[in-house]
């Protein structure tokens, strides 16, 4: 597990960039929070940071946006917040964003977690003291791994 910290809302794209170094040839993310803990912002910065042009924003309505950054890298952005039935999901063809190679940020995952990869990552957001956004990275595979190890 990796941790990254948000000091402060003007040091977001410091911690996107260091975010973006990290995240390699990994795909699928699971962006995890509470309500105001900062996901979308921290998406939005990753996004600013790989030089995505259009507006970032929160897919809530549409569930998902789709960004290309610079280098021709496309970006799904997906809020499953008002994804109430697997079925919504599967029927929008979310199955073909998360194994079409490109990058999937997604809010709210539990929402659609039968159609998750294996090889998602997690990165769970928390607010700490002073507004601080303590960032930690996990990846499933990993820890499916280190548990096989372990018998």
């Amino acid at each position: 597990m990796i941790t990254l910290e948000i000091q402060a809302l003007e040091n977001i794209n410091q911690t996107a960039k260091k975010f973006i170094e990290l995240i390699g040839n990994r795909t699928v993310f699971a962006f995890n929070g509470s309500m105001g803990a900062g996901k979308t912002t921290f998406i939005k910065a990753i996004c600013e940071s790989m030089g995505v042009k259009e507006a970032v924003n929160s897919p809530t309505f549409s569930i998902v946006n789709e960004y290309e950054a610079a280098d021709g890298r496309i970006i799904y952005h997906f809020d499953c917040y008002r994804i109430n039935k697997i079925e919504e999901a599967v029927d929008m063809g979310t199955e073909e964003y998360l194994y079409s190679g490109n990058l999937c940020f997604i809010e709210w995952s539990e929402n659609i977690a039968p159609l998750l990869p294996d090889h998602i990552i997690n990165v769970n957001i928390k607010e700490t003291e002073n507004g601080k956004r303590e960032i930690q990275i996990e990846d499933e595979t990993e820890k499916e791994e280190k548990k096989e190890s372990e018998f």
